[in-house]
């Protein structure tokens, strides 16, 4: 052996004891941190299930809207440094207006991405790949703009609310910030879940989903289905922005939406994209492959090790755990 090779530190290690020390910690913290990625990962999943479209500037609406969000709260008159003493009710109104806003944004945002960058190519009957390059395209366009505008740094950090524990789960402690996360992305899910599936414009999206075509004779508008798909996923893209600040307050970044938007991709697909359903379980497993790969391997392995669960998963189940398309959803 050389002199080099003996001395060099072994590239991976296993933490079995730390895994099993940090297990339901690990478990608390990925399922909140799941629920964020659910909820771009639903933006995903609806653009894919009626368009066949993987829209990569899907991640720069979840930024603009964390610009939003630092932006309401900078306008409320909050600033970087001491969280503010507020009471529970000011608390809950100032996330209020700061979640509104931001959703207001980024499905704002969704809408014009979809007017400017989408539907022309759509006239022209553009190829697939046209659209994808175009996506890219204005992934980067998006990202290039916030940076122009808010500069190379992040902006300083303003939280409005602390963790705080509330009780003791196998021993593992979940704060105030775990269960808001948690319970907003599931009730959040289950509000696009029924739009989807329970009323008449849902009905449109899985008309289209299903076939286009038909659905056009049928008499459903398929640009306002469109239209609409794009919205939805903005607003949630915004909600998830809000969300992710609460958790990770590291302020707002111009290209803060890269590395979560393949991971909201990620579990999008881990699920079966175009699957609502399989968002939000993508997104939760997502979370806690994450968490518990961080234990096991060490923190520089935790982006590598959810990827790696993805690629074994695709191997067995190439559409996804659950792989069920949008237009085939259950009426």
């Amino acid at each position: 052996m050389t002199p080099f090779l003996a001395q060099s530190e072994p590239w991976i290690s296993f933490d079995v004891a730390g895994l099993a020390e940090q297990f339901w910690n690990n478990t608390v913290d990925g399922l909140a941190l799941g629920g964020i990625y659910a909820l771009v990962a639903l933006g995903y999943t609806l653009v894919y299930g009626v368009l066949k479209l993987i829209n990569f500037a899907h991640s720069e609406v979840f930024v603009v809207g964390a610009f939003a969000t630092w932006l309401t709260f900078y306008g409320l008159g909050f600033r970087s440094g001491a969280t503010p003493a507020l009471s529970v009710f000011e608390i809950i109104l100032f996330l209020a207006i700061a979640c509104l806003a931001a959703m207001a944004v980024s499905g704002g945002t969704a809408v014009l991405l979809e007017r400017v960058a989408y539907r022309p190519l759509r006239k022209r009957n553009a190829p697939r790949l046209v659209f994808l390059i175009t996506a890219i395209g204005a992934s980067f366009a998006i990202q290039q703009t916030l940076r122009l505008i808010f500069g190379l740094n992040q902006q300083p950090q303003i939280r409005l609310l602390q963790p705080e524990p509330l009780f003791r789960l196998f021993g593992a402690t979940v704060t105030n910030i775990h269960i808001i996360l948690f319970v907003a992305a599931v009730l959040l899910w289950f509000v696009a879940d029924y739009f989807v599936n329970r009323t008449r414009l849902g009905r449109g999206i899985r008309a289209v989903a299903q076939d286009p075509d038909t659905a056009t004779l049928m008499g459903v508008n398929k640009e306002r289905v469109i239209v609409i798909t794009f919205l939805v996923g903005g607003l949630l893209a915004g909600a998830a922005a809000l969300f992710y600040m609460m958790r990770i307050p590291q302020g707002a970044i111009y290209n803060g939406g890269f590395l979560l938007g393949i991971k909201a991709f990620t579990a999008a697909v881990l699920g079966g994209i175009g699957n609502l359903r399989g968002a939000l379980l993508g997104g939760f497993l997502l979370g806690l492959v994450e968490n518990y790969g961080q234990s096991l391997f060490g923190g520089e392995w935790k982006d590598i090790v959810a990827f790696v669960v993805l690629i074994v998963v695709l191997m067995f189940r190439p559409t996804g755990i659950l792989g069920e398309s949008l237009g085939k959803a259950r009426v």
